[in-house]
């Protein structure tokens, strides 16, 4: 788990110690079962991070929502639910060279009004390519958190950031690259192969 749960823990575990000592035995059993899917929630899992050069990586666990071409090339929108391990990812390696912060509105995060409404933090990653990637509140999560900084190096897969409850993650994939996903498909962070550089096969 991430550093960032123990508030919650700790709420939540001397919530059912209370409760447990007033002999409120149900309200102990809410409070437990919030400490539980706290810790679920904010599971930190190592992943598989695949090697070679011209691969570009999921930046987050969840579900594709959205494949659209746009004016630098292609935006994919990754939706994360409660369910899905919220621990972002560097899709490549190099240096963070911008991180901007945009306060906004808290849509559902599967609207497409998300994408452009919604706080969020844009992110440009300089390797073997500029690749710019949103991190986006939705209706639950409300705070994303940022483990690295500009200036600073990182591998694809690394461990980047954190959204806390639901949320989205957009990233626009650069026209020479060709993609290999779709819209529906679910990915892991770090794992999934979402384009490869080159262009079509």
């Amino acid at each position: 788990m991430v550093k960032e749960s123990y508030p919650y823990l700790v709420f939540a575990g001397l919530g059912a110690f209370v409760a447990f000592m007033w002999g409120a035995e149900w309200t102990a059993a809410v409070f437990l079962l919030v400490m539980a899917f706290t810790g679920f929630f904010f599971r930190n899992p190592d992943r598989i991070i695949p090697l070679g050069e011209g691969q570009i990586v999921s930046p987050a666990d969840g579900r594709i929502v959205d494949v659209r071409e746009v004016e630098s090339g292609t935006r994919l929108s990754i939706f994360l639910s409660i369910f899905d391990v919220h621990i972002n990812r560097a899709p490549i390696s190099g240096s963070i060279v911008a991180q901007t912060y945009h306060p906004g509105k808290f849509h559902l995060a599967f609207d497409d009004r998300a994408s452009i409404e919604n706080e969020r933090m844009d992110w440009v990653l300089e390797g073997e390519i500029v690749l710019r990637f949103s991190l986006i509140a939705g209706l639950i999560a409300r705070r994303i958190v940022a483990w690295k900084k500009p200036g600073e190096k990182v591998a694809r897969g690394d461990r980047i950031g954190l959204i806390k409850f639901g949320s989205r993650v957009d990233i626009t994939l650069p026209k020479n690259s060709r993609l290999v996903v779709k819209s529906g498909e679910r990915v892991r962070g770090g794992e999934t192969v979402i384009a490869r550089l080159g262009g079509p096969a």
